[in-house]
């Protein structure tokens, strides 16, 4: 892979507004915000909006993303992501509770950080 197509793959700024596929091929929303690792500064999850009536925020982990021509391919199901944990926002990170029961939903190695704080929203 070339210098200029890593790059493409990880420029989340670029990634706001596309729509989420999950490993069904089925339609799971379109990206609202990307949280990244404080640590390492990679993408760990990504927000969709869900609801009719009552809209809130879904998370999606990020982890194993495909960037593909119709969308950003994720590595879980729809039915997961609808099921997660709904968490209140408190300013621009997850806590570290709420950080380890989206992982545990989604069965994904937790190691709290040092931080008291989580993964941060990548404003970029």
């Amino acid at each position: 892979m070339s210098e200029d197509q890593e790059e493409a793959k990880w420029n989340v700024a670029e990634w706001h507004g596309k729509v989420l596929i999950d490993k069904d091929g089925q339609r799971i929303g379109k990206l609202q915000d990307v949280y990244v690792d404080v640590e390492n500064d990679e993408p760990k999850f990504g927000t969709v909006k869900e609801g009719i009536i009552e809209r809130h925020l879904t998370f999606v982990p990020l982890g194993g993303i495909h960037v593909g021509p119709d969308g950003l391919h994720v590595s879980t199901t729809k039915e997961r992501v609808r099921s997660a944990p709904q968490l209140k926002l408190h300013g621009e990170e997850l806590s570290q509770a709420d950080e380890s029961a989206l992982f545990h939903h989604f069965e994904l190695n937790y190691t709290p950080l040092e931080t008291e704080s989580g993964r941060r929203l990548a404003r970029r």
